[in-house]
């Protein structure tokens, strides 16, 4: 059984064959060919410390996603999302690798948001958004520019210096969130916000936004206006037990991504769309098994 390290994982995806993976996973899911029970979240310690547990089972890949999301971590210079991938294969029950999933996690989020806005967003779009400077708002800005050939990257965080030191590394501009969202063509929330920080009366017609962040079913990141638009999600049945954001403004499911990606529903071009996305087992374990594909495909090759 191998071991893969955060460096191995990162060194093996690449954004192409990791979206298209993406995009193969959500419709196998949404075309009910996913075995995926809904994520089991642990109160270790209400608004501070979560355990989660993630297993799913699909055509080619079966595994358990282990991952703790501890928020105030950020305080101390600790990741705040740090997980771990058990894969196996599906025809056996064989063990095949133990991943170190924080590279994958990040990958594996910013591959999902690619997808849908490669699906939902103008090809004419410029102007990127992110609020949130943190890992997701790197990795959404490297995956996002695999589909969009953007001109101009805004970043905004609670904390300014910290959008200060992101825009200098990855030459953005740093402002205030409204400055930052107005005229955007796409908008990435990666924030753990817990109070929406992005109002719909913001966004231009048409723009499409990818919300990350706030993981809770008490938490939000867009208000009311924001989620009366076009909303996306990956599952209906995960939305509706985890996302504040959809829970608390009854907000209308118009389609799931792997519909999309099927062909069986549609959304116009002139439509301002929102993706809700919350992470699913299903996601991790295919990002999993790329990377194991990989890897292993290159040691055995190897002299």
């Amino acid at each position: 059984m191998l071991y893969l390290t955060d460096d191995d994982v990162s060194g093996a995806l690449q954004w192409g064959p990791l979206i298209r993976a993406m995009e193969s996973a959500l419709t196998a899911f949404s075309s009910g060919r996913v075995d995926q029970p809904p994520r089991n979240w642990l109160t270790v310690e209400e608004g501070s410390r979560y355990w989660g547990v993630m297993p799913a089972v699909g055509d080619e890949a079966m595994g358990t996603k282990l991952v703790s999301f501890y928020p105030r971590n950020a305080s101390i210079g600790v990741p705040t999302v740090m997980s771990t991938v058990v894969l196996f294969r599906p025809e056996t029950g064989e063990p095949l690798a133990v991943l170190d999933a924080r590279a994958l996690t990040a990958m594996r989020t910013a591959a999902v948001s690619a997808a849908v806005t490669r699906r939902l967003s103008s090809p004419a779009s410029r102007v990127l958004a992110l609020l949130g400077s943190g890992v997701q708002a790197a990795s959404h800005l490297d995956a996002l520019r695999h589909v969009r050939p953007f001109e101009e990257i805004r970043v905004w965080s609670r904390t300014p210096e910290h959008a200060e030191r992101f825009a200098a590394r990855h030459g953005a501009r740093a402002m205030d969130a409204e400055s930052a969202v107005r005229g955007a063509d796409v908008i990435v929330t990666a924030t753990p916000a817990e109070a929406p920080i992005l109002k719909g009366a913001w966004l231009k017609p048409g723009a499409h936004v990818n919300a990350i962040g706030a993981p809770m079913p008490t938490w939000r990141e867009l208000d009311d206006a924001a989620m009366a638009n076009v909303v996306v999600v990956e599952s209906r049945e995960a939305v509706l037990q985890e996302s504040g954001d959809l829970i608390l403004s009854k907000a209308r499911i118009h389609a799931e991504a792997g519909e999309l990606f099927a062909g069986s529903k549609a959304i116009a071009a002139t439509e301002t769309t929102i993706f809700k996305s919350v992470g699913m087992a299903i996601e991790d374990i295919a990002a999993a098994k790329l990377a194991f594909d990989i890897v292993s495909g290159a040691r055995l090759s190897r002299p």
